[in-house]
């Protein structure tokens, strides 16, 4: 039974240095308010993985499952996932080999630079209960060389969709996009004018990757986590939605390319991004958001490995607890501050719950750790419950044995099995309002 905690003895025992509060009116229904409203895929937190190491993955790493089956009790659907990457465009398919794919490399750490792969591999993927996306070859284009540019991808993509989409005999089969310039430069509108009607039957939904980088205080902040999903994607999802009433996807992100940062990737100010940056994705029409996970055992940004628990997992999973079971998500703030809200709503279009989150970065002992009060109106009569995402800084590393929970709960090394108890807090309502205090780095998911 889930433990449950009283929200006041918090407050008093934080009262010292609370910050003047900031205040968010709770929508009564999808709709109403002002805000925009963006429609929830069932599963929008997806893992996408680097293609010569997914069956590593599903083979030797034991919390691979478990971590992806958490998800799937959270929201009901299997998480979705996506296998490409680097390496798959060096990848050749071998029909006669018995094994998933077939590489070497001077050391473990390091990724193939030719590969092929056989029909067990495709089989493997298969056998997925979720969506898996598998991506394709630049037509024998080596990468970053040549004479490769956005006309040539898009010609190139055209003929793809053809070609696969009439072997097949489907169409609305195709992840179209990944194209490393970004928006508007190349972006999913630009490929689409470039398109014929033949090949955007065979288009299910359009992609791009993003990997914003920067150091962990400028990562964790909200304001520049809403400026690079706003900035980067925002027209580009529009005119999507406006030209062909499709998805858009990310298709390969995370905090920072080429494996992670060492020193950013694994921290607890990265899982913060990580909740954050899909929060304020879903909110922007965004459908689903593929987190990139790289070699085994040398990945900074991977949420689970061989053995390790990784910080950004505790963050993707209080964004998928967030958003399970919603029909609709909006953000309730600006994106122009580091104070965060956000409401999902239910089928009914009724609001289910909310998120707060504090993004001023802490160092932990020896700098001040401020708390910031918000104030939540718009609520019914009854007490509501709240969990909280939190750790002793924005540096703290699960993978170096530092204490992360949401919920009083954290996931174990090797296993990705829950621990410990279930711990709620509880805050009274009074004339609709309820007030609640986030230190800074730390985030709190109220359940209405």
């Amino acid at each position: 039974m889930a433990r449950i905690t009283q929200f006041a003895a918090l407050c008093a025992a934080v009262s010292r240095g609370v910050e003047a509060a900031v205040s968010f009116a709770v929508p009564s229904k999808v709709g109403t308010g002002g805000y925009t409203y963006a429609p929830l895929d069932p599963a929008p937190v997806g893992i996408s993985f680097e293609f010569f190491a997914f069956p590593s993955y599903f083979t030797n790493v034991t919390a691979t499952n478990q971590c992806l089956s958490n998800w799937k009790d959270l929201a009901g659907t299997w998480p979705p996932i996506r296998i490409g990457g680097t390496t798959q465009d060096r990848a050749q398919y071998d029909a006669s080999t018995s094994a998933y794919v077939v590489y070497s490399v001077a050391k473990p750490a390091d990724a193939p630079m030719t590969l092929t792969f056989g029909p067990k591999f495709m089989t493997l993927a298969g056998t997925y209960p979720g969506t898996v996306v598998v991506d394709y070859t630049k037509d024998g284009q080596p990468i970053a060389s040549g004479t490769w540019n956005a006309a040539t991808d898009a010609a190139s993509q055209a003929n793809w969709n053809i070609r696969v989409g009439s072997a097949v005999g489907k169409t609305n089969i195709i992840q179209a996009g990944n194209w490393n310039q970004p928006p508007p430069e190349w972006g999913a509108a630009q490929l689409i004018a470039k398109e014929n009607a033949t090949s955007k039957q065979y288009v299910r939904h359009y992609a791009h990757h993003n990997y914003p980088g920067g150091s962990i205080e400028k990562l964790q902040t909200h304001s520049q986590t809403a400026s690079n999903v706003r900035s980067m994607f925002e027209a580009d999802v529009a005119a999507v939605k406006r030209q062909t009433g499709k998805e858009y996807v990310l298709g390969e992100t995370n905090s920072v390319s080429g494996g992670g940062a060492a020193n950013v990737s694994p921290t607890f100010g990265a899982a913060l991004w990580t909740m954050d940056y899909i929060l304020r994705a879903t909110a922007t029409n965004i459908s689903r958001v593929y987190f990139h996970h790289g070699t085994v055992g040398n990945c900074q940004y991977c949420f689970w490995g061989r053995y390790s628990m990784g910080a950004p997992y505790y963050g993707a999973t209080a964004a998928v607890a967030f958003l399970a079971g919603a029909r609709h998500v909006a953000a309730l703030d600006a994106g122009t501050t580091k104070y965060a809200a956000y409401a999902s709503f239910d089928a009914e279009g009724q609001p289910l719950r909310v998120l707060l989150f504090n993004s001023e970065y802490y160092a932990g002992a020896g700098s001040a750790r401020t708390v910031q009060r918000f104030t939540l109106t718009g609520l019914a009569g009854a007490p509501v419950r709240a969990k909280r995402l939190t750790a002793a800084s924005s540096l703290a590393r699960a993978d170096k044995g530092d204490e992360i929970s949401f919920g009083g709960q954290r996931w174990t090394d090797g296993t990705c099995v829950v621990a410990g108890a279930e711990t709620f807090e509880t805050a009274k309502v009074e004339n609709g309002q309820a007030v609640f205090d986030v230190k800074a780095a730390e985030a709190l998911v109220v359940y209405l």
